[in-house]
């Protein structure tokens, strides 16, 4: 099952059940009016969608994507993770830091009170503070019990995502130095239209992991297609570390991290800084300089197929005002 979110002048906007081509749609109407709603009591509502998904493979109203949001315009909480090694041992190259040596997944708590529609143009600053892109996945939860184990956090994936992790490389580091979380360095995040339920993906969800490649363009040329299964902890596992010792709300987001492989230099990467290590570790010098406004970014996960399950990311980088 594909969902999607329409603007309709609320906060949390129209929540739209998507045809398998992603051209059609159905309201949630009153019983479902946004994803929040229906995330928070997932038991009753997704009979309801799934019956209403197959009523919309053969009818529906046609959908006109600029009128989309991100599937979830806003939540109560924003966990992303690092579960990539290799994203892990590049940025330590990008930033000059040590080794982190931890056997647990690395986590932050970011900003939920929105997340930028795929088409909506995202405002910045200043250039100098090193704009940068993540490409990533992304999964919803229902409510997930304090203590849960990573086989029974499984059960309470819903829904999986696709995310821009928008970065400003040149206030990280100093963040990182205070030993808190990030404010500066990590402004809202975007989402791809749709978000699916994890049997749409068939075989390509497996192990807690995202067996797709993410493609990403900048201005057009092709600068990272890596695939979303090499996490080194799957999302059952991100799940189970973000509520060791907490309940986590229903419409709770977990990001994955930076998508990367290891081999790297066939597939690219999924943000500019692990380029940047990529050249440092290749010449001692970065060469590629981080995003200018007007820039634009690409991101959208494939299947061997063809197909777009997620929908694209297409944004540009603008001026703040």
């Amino acid at each position: 099952m594909r969902l999607a979110t329409r603007d309709n002048g609320t906060p949390d906007g129209e929540l739209l059940v998507i045809s398998s081509d992603g051209v059609r749609g159905a309201s949630g109407g009153e019983r479902w009016p946004n994803l929040l709603a229906a995330i928070a009591d997932w038991a009753s509502a997704a009979p309801e969608l799934y019956a209403l998904s197959r009523e919309v493979e053969g009818g529906g109203e046609a959908i006109e994507p600029s009128t989309l949001r991100a599937p979830l315009p806003r939540s109560w909480q924003w966990l992303d993770g690092s579960a990539f090694a290799t994203h892990g041992r590049l940025m330590q190259v990008a930033f000059g830091t040590d080794p982190i040596d931890t056997a647990k997944p690395l986590m932050y708590q970011g900003l939920s009170d929105r997340f930028y529609g795929p088409l909506e143009p995202v405002p910045f600053r200043s250039e100098e503070d090193g704009i940068d892109f993540e490409g990533e996945f992304g999964v919803v939860v229902d409510a997930v019990p304090m203590g849960v184990t990573p086989e029974e956090a499984l059960g309470h994936i819903k829904l999986i995502v696709q995310i821009n992790d928008w970065s400003l490389r040149a206030l990280a580091v100093p963040e990182m130095k205070t030993g808190f979380g990030w404010i500066h360095a990590k402004p809202a995040c975007s989402m791809a239209p749709f978000a699916i339920t994890p049997d749409a993906l068939g075989d390509r969800w497996r192990e807690g992991r995202v067996h797709l490649d993410l493609a990403i363009d900048w201005n057009g040329v092709r600068f990272g297609n890596a695939n979303g299964g090499e996490m080194q902890f799957g999302f059952h596992e991100l799940v189970a570390h973000a509520a060791a010792t907490r309940d986590l709300v229903a419409g709770t987001i977990i990001g994955s991290g930076t998508v990367a492989n290891d081999n790297y230099p066939e597939v690219g990467s999924s943000c500019i800084s692990e380029r940047r290590a990529i050249e440092i570790i290749s010449t001692r010098q970065a060469a590629t300089a981080f995003l200018s406004f007007g820039d634009r970014v690409r991101m959208e996960a494939v299947t061997p197929d063809g197909e777009t399950p997620f929908g694209a990311i297409d944004q540009v980088a603008v001026r703040r005002g």
